[in-house]
Protein backbone atom coordinates (compact mmCIF):
# COMPACT_ATOMS: atom_id res chain seq x y z
CA UNK A 1 0.00 0.00 0.00
CA UNK A 2 1.67 3.28 -0.94
CA UNK A 3 0.04 6.45 1.07
CA UNK A 4 0.55 10.03 -0.22
CA UNK A 5 0.14 12.39 2.37
CA UNK A 6 -0.33 16.69 1.72
CA UNK A 7 -1.03 18.86 4.34
CA UNK A 8 -1.37 22.35 5.00
CA UNK A 9 -1.94 23.57 0.84
CA UNK A 10 -3.85 27.46 2.57
CA UNK A 11 -5.03 28.10 -0.71
CA UNK A 12 -1.64 28.16 -2.78
CA UNK A 13 -2.75 27.09 -6.23
CA UNK A 14 0.36 26.54 -8.27
CA UNK A 15 1.99 24.83 -5.58
CA UNK A 16 -1.34 22.24 -4.93
CA UNK A 17 -1.22 21.61 -9.21
CA UNK A 18 2.49 20.82 -9.13
CA UNK A 19 1.93 18.23 -6.23
CA UNK A 20 -0.69 16.72 -8.35
CA UNK A 21 1.48 16.74 -11.00
CA UNK A 22 4.37 14.90 -8.83
CA UNK A 23 2.04 12.55 -7.97
CA UNK A 24 1.16 11.21 -11.38
CA UNK A 25 4.51 9.84 -10.77
CA UNK A 26 4.25 8.38 -7.92
CA UNK A 27 1.16 6.58 -8.43
CA UNK A 28 0.38 6.46 -4.93
CA UNK A 29 -3.29 3.64 -3.99
CA UNK A 30 -4.60 6.77 -2.00
CA UNK A 31 -4.03 10.59 -1.30
CA UNK A 32 -5.20 11.82 2.29
CA UNK A 33 -5.19 15.62 3.06
CA UNK A 34 -4.39 16.58 6.84
CA UNK A 35 -6.26 20.47 6.23
CA UNK A 36 -5.70 23.93 6.22
CA UNK A 37 -6.87 23.85 2.87
CA UNK A 38 -7.71 27.76 1.49
CA UNK A 39 -7.15 29.93 4.19
CA UNK A 40 -4.41 32.61 3.23
CA UNK A 41 -4.24 35.12 0.69
CA UNK A 42 -4.16 33.79 -2.12
CA UNK A 43 -6.38 31.63 -4.18
CA UNK A 44 -9.15 29.62 -2.11
CA UNK A 45 -11.91 29.29 -4.21
CA UNK A 46 -9.71 27.86 -6.91
CA UNK A 47 -7.98 25.62 -4.41
CA UNK A 48 -11.22 24.07 -2.93
CA UNK A 49 -12.59 23.77 -6.28
CA UNK A 50 -9.81 21.00 -7.06
CA UNK A 51 -9.57 19.76 -3.47
CA UNK A 52 -13.29 19.42 -3.63
CA UNK A 53 -13.19 17.23 -7.21
CA UNK A 54 -10.11 15.06 -6.08
CA UNK A 55 -12.59 13.08 -3.08
CA UNK A 56 -9.49 12.58 -0.95
CA UNK A 57 -10.37 12.20 2.62
CA UNK A 58 -9.65 15.35 4.42
CA UNK A 59 -9.13 15.68 7.71
CA UNK A 60 -10.45 19.47 9.14
CA UNK A 61 -8.02 22.01 10.25
CA UNK A 62 -7.81 24.66 12.45
CA UNK A 63 -8.08 26.93 10.16
CA UNK A 64 -11.18 24.78 7.96
CA UNK A 65 -13.12 25.52 10.97
CA UNK A 66 -12.49 28.79 11.59
CA UNK A 67 -13.31 29.88 8.21
CA UNK A 68 -16.43 27.60 8.42
CA UNK A 69 -17.44 28.35 12.05
CA UNK A 70 -16.55 31.87 12.99
CA UNK A 71 -18.53 35.05 12.41
CA UNK A 72 -16.77 36.57 10.03
CA UNK A 73 -16.52 39.96 11.66
CA UNK A 74 -13.72 38.27 14.07
CA UNK A 75 -11.93 36.24 11.60
CA UNK A 76 -8.22 37.66 11.55
CA UNK A 77 -7.02 38.32 7.45
CA UNK A 78 -6.17 34.86 6.76
CA UNK A 79 -9.58 33.36 7.25
CA UNK A 80 -11.60 36.35 6.33
CA UNK A 81 -9.94 36.14 3.04
CA UNK A 82 -11.00 32.69 2.14
CA UNK A 83 -14.17 32.68 3.70
CA UNK A 84 -15.27 35.98 1.93
CA UNK A 85 -14.59 34.49 -1.29
CA UNK A 86 -15.43 30.41 -1.24
CA UNK A 87 -18.71 30.08 -2.99
CA UNK A 88 -21.62 28.08 -1.50
CA UNK A 89 -20.74 25.15 -2.70
CA UNK A 90 -17.33 25.02 -1.77
CA UNK A 91 -18.07 26.41 1.55
CA UNK A 92 -20.29 23.31 2.25
CA UNK A 93 -17.94 21.21 1.15
CA UNK A 94 -15.15 22.35 3.81
CA UNK A 95 -18.02 21.86 6.07
CA UNK A 96 -18.30 18.62 5.78
CA UNK A 97 -14.17 17.05 6.20
CA UNK A 98 -13.85 15.44 9.30
CA UNK A 99 -11.84 15.93 12.48
CA UNK A 100 -10.46 12.98 12.73
CA UNK A 101 -9.97 9.81 10.02
CA UNK A 102 -9.02 6.42 10.86
CA UNK A 103 -8.12 5.54 7.26
CA UNK A 104 -6.81 1.89 7.92
CA UNK A 105 -6.28 -0.31 10.99
CA UNK A 106 -2.75 0.92 10.99
CA UNK A 107 -2.81 4.32 10.22
CA UNK A 108 -4.59 7.64 12.13
CA UNK A 109 -4.80 11.07 10.55
CA UNK A 110 -5.49 14.31 12.15
CA UNK A 111 -4.67 18.05 11.97
CA UNK A 112 -2.86 18.83 15.25
CA UNK A 113 -3.40 16.08 17.80
CA UNK A 114 -5.94 13.54 17.78
CA UNK A 115 -8.49 15.58 20.61
CA UNK A 116 -7.63 19.23 19.51
CA UNK A 117 -6.91 20.60 15.69
CA UNK A 118 -5.33 23.73 17.34
CA UNK A 119 -2.28 21.84 19.20
CA UNK A 120 0.88 20.96 17.91
CA UNK A 121 1.76 17.33 17.87
CA UNK A 122 5.62 16.98 16.38
CA UNK A 123 6.58 20.18 17.96
CA UNK A 124 7.06 21.08 21.23
CA UNK A 125 7.07 24.78 21.08
CA UNK A 126 9.58 26.76 24.07
CA UNK A 127 10.63 30.15 23.35
CA UNK A 128 9.96 31.57 19.94
CA UNK A 129 11.01 28.52 17.78
CA UNK A 130 9.31 24.79 17.67
CA UNK A 131 11.73 21.72 18.61
CA UNK A 132 11.31 18.17 18.82
CA UNK A 133 9.48 16.56 21.48
CA UNK A 134 10.53 14.16 23.64
CA UNK A 135 8.93 10.58 24.09
CA UNK A 136 6.82 11.55 27.17
CA UNK A 137 5.22 14.37 25.85
CA UNK A 138 4.25 12.98 22.14
CA UNK A 139 3.07 10.09 24.05
CA UNK A 140 0.87 12.14 26.39
CA UNK A 141 -0.27 14.84 23.32
CA UNK A 142 -1.26 11.17 21.68
CA UNK A 143 -4.22 10.82 24.31
CA UNK A 144 -3.91 7.10 24.16
CA UNK A 145 -3.75 6.74 20.35
CA UNK A 146 -2.70 3.51 19.99
CA UNK A 147 -2.19 3.37 15.72
CA UNK A 148 0.89 2.06 14.45
CA UNK A 149 0.77 5.51 12.06
CA UNK A 150 -0.42 8.90 12.97
CA UNK A 151 -0.57 11.44 10.67
CA UNK A 152 -0.30 15.10 11.40
CA UNK A 153 -0.07 18.86 10.31
CA UNK A 154 -0.57 22.09 11.30
CA UNK A 155 2.96 23.13 12.17
CA UNK A 156 4.14 22.88 8.87
CA UNK A 157 7.61 21.48 9.73
CA UNK A 158 8.33 18.20 8.08
CA UNK A 159 8.97 15.18 10.60
CA UNK A 160 9.06 11.74 11.26
CA UNK A 161 9.28 10.55 14.79
CA UNK A 162 9.39 6.74 16.07
CA UNK A 163 8.41 6.20 19.38
CA UNK A 164 10.99 3.58 21.13
CA UNK A 165 8.30 2.90 23.51
CA UNK A 166 5.53 2.16 21.58
CA UNK A 167 6.86 1.77 17.97
CA UNK A 168 4.28 3.82 16.69
CA UNK A 169 5.57 6.57 13.83
CA UNK A 170 4.46 9.96 13.79
CA UNK A 171 4.56 11.70 10.69
CA UNK A 172 4.34 14.86 9.46
CA UNK A 173 4.41 15.76 5.91
CA UNK A 174 5.03 20.10 6.01
CA UNK A 175 3.41 22.25 4.17
CA UNK A 176 2.34 22.13 0.58
CA UNK A 177 1.28 25.72 0.68
CA UNK A 178 3.05 27.80 3.29
CA UNK A 179 6.30 27.07 4.39
CA UNK A 180 7.04 29.06 7.29
CA UNK A 181 4.90 31.44 9.46
CA UNK A 182 4.21 33.60 13.11
CA UNK A 183 1.66 33.93 15.42
CA UNK A 184 0.85 34.53 18.75
CA UNK A 185 -1.21 31.69 19.67
CA UNK A 186 -1.06 30.39 22.19
CA UNK A 187 3.16 31.61 22.71
CA UNK A 188 4.55 34.21 19.91
CA UNK A 189 6.84 32.20 17.89
CA UNK A 190 7.81 30.93 13.90
CA UNK A 191 8.07 28.06 11.92
CA UNK A 192 9.97 28.11 9.36
CA UNK A 193 11.18 24.85 6.74
CA UNK A 194 13.63 26.82 4.87
CA UNK A 195 13.07 26.81 1.61
CA UNK A 196 10.43 27.46 -0.59
CA UNK A 197 9.28 24.14 -1.92
CA UNK A 198 5.87 22.18 -1.59
CA UNK A 199 6.38 19.31 0.26
CA UNK A 200 4.51 15.87 1.23
CA UNK A 201 5.28 12.64 2.50
CA UNK A 202 4.71 9.43 0.72
CA UNK A 203 4.17 6.44 3.12
CA UNK A 204 4.52 2.77 1.79
CA UNK A 205 3.61 -0.32 3.26
CA UNK A 206 5.98 -3.53 1.96
CA UNK A 207 5.64 -7.05 3.83
CA UNK A 208 6.03 -6.00 7.23
CA UNK A 209 7.56 -2.73 7.16
CA UNK A 210 6.56 1.14 6.37
CA UNK A 211 9.09 3.77 4.87
CA UNK A 212 8.88 7.10 4.72
CA UNK A 213 9.89 9.81 2.53
CA UNK A 214 9.58 13.30 2.06
CA UNK A 215 9.04 15.06 -1.11
CA UNK A 216 10.09 18.55 -2.33
CA UNK A 217 8.32 20.09 -5.16
CA UNK A 218 9.22 23.04 -7.40
CA UNK A 219 6.77 25.44 -8.29
CA UNK A 220 6.15 29.09 -9.02
CA UNK A 221 6.55 30.58 -5.76
CA UNK A 222 7.51 33.78 -7.79
CA UNK A 223 3.62 33.97 -8.78
CA UNK A 224 2.90 32.96 -5.35
CA UNK A 225 4.25 35.54 -3.63
CA UNK A 226 3.35 38.33 -5.96
CA UNK A 227 -0.17 37.56 -5.31
CA UNK A 228 0.25 37.41 -1.38
CA UNK A 229 1.51 40.94 -1.78
CA UNK A 230 -0.90 41.74 -4.03
CA UNK A 231 -3.64 40.75 -1.39
CA UNK A 232 -2.04 43.29 1.19
CA UNK A 233 0.22 40.46 3.22
CA UNK A 234 3.95 41.16 2.28
CA UNK A 235 4.95 38.66 5.43
CA UNK A 236 3.23 35.69 3.35
CA UNK A 237 5.45 37.18 -0.04
CA UNK A 238 8.07 36.90 1.59
CA UNK A 239 7.63 33.32 3.79
CA UNK A 240 6.42 31.52 0.29
CA UNK A 241 9.21 33.20 -1.98
CA UNK A 242 12.25 32.50 0.63
CA UNK A 243 10.85 29.84 3.10
CA UNK A 244 11.94 32.17 5.95
CA UNK A 245 9.20 34.77 7.99
CA UNK A 246 9.76 38.30 8.58
CA UNK A 247 12.79 40.77 7.75
CA UNK A 248 16.08 39.88 7.83
CA UNK A 249 17.77 39.34 10.91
Amino acid sequence: MKIAVVSDIHGNLPALEAVLDNLKRESPDVVVNLGDCVAGPLWPEETATILRETNWPTVRGNHDRFVTDDPIETMGPTDRFAAERLSPENMAWLKTVQPTIRLTEEVFLCHGTPDDDDRYLSELVEGPKGHLPGEATLLEELKGEKSPIICCGHTHIPRVIRLPSTGQTVVNPGSVGFPSYDENHPLRKTMAMGNPQARYAILTRAAENWTFEDKMVDYDWETASREADRNGRPGWARALKLGFFGPLS
